[in-house]
């Protein structure tokens, strides 16, 4: 709407929309607000008036109304491509709810408790904590003050109920060394995370998958993070040894992206001389250049699953805990291939 005297134009407001559409202003506020009781003809009126004249509903108005924030909280690790796929799908999920999402990053001088005082003081009403290294007393002591969801990895076993969404990372692993032995590799080394979310899991299912394979006395673990620099890292290590393996499973994509890096200055071909293995399905293993065999987590299905259940804690009062669990599948491109026989 505008004024004849050239000013800013005024803001529409639910009045306006009202008029145009020759209905109270209690019954557009229902149809606005999607809520039961108008006809179809009075709800197509209003959302046809509401589009003619650019209404926008004023998010600030509605918390002050309510008494409530409609924020989810989401702390996520900057440089992270699999968090960066999952924050893209928590958007619409929660816009689908009918909540606005807010972030915070956590990052190697931002510690992930300082992130979350953030969001409570920012007055979120739930927390979703995209891969948490909380432990299991931290998260009990969240999960008792508002709902906590922790996407990534198990709680932990804490007093408090904490829902988590995860996938099984052990049977992940499992996947990326069957591969791997199908294809004939023995000599299969794990570069993991340490301490990271689901890296103790991602352990636990290497060594069972090499025992499985009668592999168990090659096995062997070098310790890494989830990052480019700790996959680089590992490689180097490697590469000083007389003789490198013929496989890798890395802890996560840029894990792996470190790798083929640090491979490649080194002028070791990927899959010819090692094949490599990544974790996530990100966006980067996904990029022609670098066509990564990995261990594919569903970001959109992990992320709707989170929102909905932050959700039914504060829409429907569920108050039990739930621990959620998705199935991993193998993803095979181009870093993966039968060694050669040396």
């Amino acid at each position: 709407m505008s004024n004849s005297d050239g000013a800013r134009p005024r803001r529409p407001t639910l009045n306006d929309v009202a008029a145009r559409a020759g209905v109270s202003r209690a019954l557009a506020s229902l149809v606005i607000r999607r809520a039961p009781g108008p006809s179809e003809g009075s709800r197509a009126r209003v959302l046809q008036a509401a589009d003619e004249l650019g209404y926008r509903p004023d998010p600030s108005a509605q918390v002050l109304r309510s008494h409530r924030s409609r924020l989810l909280g989401v702390t996520l690790t900057v440089h992270d491509t699999f968090h960066a796929d999952l924050v893209e799908a928590i958007y619409p999920a929660a816009a689908a709810l009918g909540y606005e999402v807010l972030l915070t990053a956590v990052t190697p001088t931002r510690a992930e408790d300082e992130a979350i005082d953030a969001l409570t003081a920012s007055r979120c009403e739930g927390l979703i904590l995209l891969g948490s290294v909380a432990s299991p007393a931290r998260l009990s002591e969240l999960g008792a003050t508002l709902p906590v969801v922790v996407l990534g990895r198990g709680a932990g076993g804490g007093k408090a109920a904490v829902d988590t969404v995860r996938t099984v990372d052990a049977a992940g692993l499992g996947q990326a060394v069957d591969h791997l032995a199908g294809l004939g590799h023995r000599r299969i080394v794990h570069v993991d995370a340490g301490r990271d979310a689901g890296a103790a899991e991602r352990r636990r299912g290497y060594r069972d998958a090499m025992r499985r394979h009668g592999l168990d006395d090659l096995a062997r673990i070098v310790p890494g993070r989830y990052t480019e620099q700790a996959g680089g890292d590992a490689a180097r290590a490697l590469l000083a040894e007389p003789e490198l393996p013929t496989a890798i499973v890395a802890a996560n994509d840029r894990c792996a992206v470190g790798i083929l890096d640090a491979f490649l200055r080194a002028g070791v071909r990927v899959p010819q001389d090692v094949s490599v293995v990544g974790f996530d399905d990100s966006a980067l293993a996904r990029l022609h250049h670098i066509d990564l065999t990995t261990v594919r987590q569903d970001a959109a299905r992990m992320a709707t699953l989170a929102v909905g259940a932050a959700a039914e804690r504060l829409d429907d009062g569920r108050t039990g805990a739930r621990d959620i669990t998705l199935d991993p599948e193998l993803v095979v491109r181009g870093t993966t291939a039968p060694p050669v026989t040396r």
